[in-house]
């Protein structure tokens, strides 16, 4: 029993560094209007296509040295950091929730989130491709999960859409400029389908904290006292979000029972 438990753990990581590999296509391909099924994928560098036994999730990579076959070039660190991080994702949602619905509407959810964080991190952009579909998929998944009913869904896509909106209509009143972006918008109207109003106000704290700590070393870093500086608020929201997910619950008793 013990071995066999341990095989399909192995499994599951092994199935998520799979599609770990997809999401890099979408990742790559998503903001250039591409398909994410054809052609085949190819070395962003030479055009040459990748062969399927240059195409396993990390081991390629290592086995290659990080470098194309035909050309030399250095393939990106990014593409076996998001297998990796697909893989231990899978993972630890099958450990918290078990074969079960919610481990795979979560894991599913998550992979969005990477394909996201990711796109916007490059691009400076969250395609609606992925969050207007999310927005009705994962609304439409909480008759199936255990935590959080329909209304729960909605309040929660309304509280996460409507409090965004709100900032951003209030900063452009007073400064006449846009600073938040439509695409946050969308993500936190998402993000509230899935994890409610109680996870959308954890989310928009842990972001907020995080952004505001990474803003601050950026600037530390490139010396200088730009408060303008352009950073991403999409890959902090996603942050939030998965916190919630894995630690949220516990999180809100723990702030309840000690304030």
């Amino acid at each position: 029993m013990f071995i066999g438990n341990h095989f399909l753990e192995i499994l599951i990581f092994a199935w998520g560094l799979c599609i770990g590999s997809f999401l890099n296509v979408c990742i790559f391909r998503l903001p250039a209007d591409q398909s994410i099924v054809r052609p085949r994928s190819s070395c962003p560098q030479c055009k040459n296509p990748i062969r399927f036994y240059d195409n396993i999730p990390i081991i390629s990579y290592l086995l290659l040295r990080g470098r194309c076959r035909h050309c030399g070039k250095k393939i990106a660190l990014r593409y076996p950091l998001v297998e990796l991080l697909t893989g231990l994702f899978a993972l630890g949602t099958f450990l918290k929730f078990g074969p079960t619905w919610d481990s795979l509407i979560y894991f599913v959810f998550i992979a969005a989130l990477l394909t996201i964080t990711f796109i916007d991190l490059d691009h400076r952009i969250i395609p609606d491709v992925i969050t207007l579909p999310g927005l009705l998929i994962f609304a439409a998944s909480s008759l199936v999960l255990s935590d959080i009913t329909l209304i729960d869904s909605i309040i929660g896509v309304v509280v996460g859409g409507g409090s965004l909106l709100t900032v951003a209509w209030i900063y452009k009143m007073l400064t006449h400029k846009d600073g938040m972006g439509g695409g946050d918008i969308k993500l936190l109207a998402m993000i509230g389908a899935v994890v409610g109003w109680q996870g959308v106000l954890l989310t928009i704290f842990v972001a907020s904290a995080t952004g505001t700590l990474a803003g601050i070393l950026t600037m530390l870093k490139a010396r200088q006292g730009n408060l303008k500086l352009a950073i991403p608020f999409g890959p902090f929201l996603a942050t939030g979000a998965l916190v919630y997910i894995f630690w949220g619950q516990s999180l809100i008793y723990w702030y309840i029972y000690t304030f």
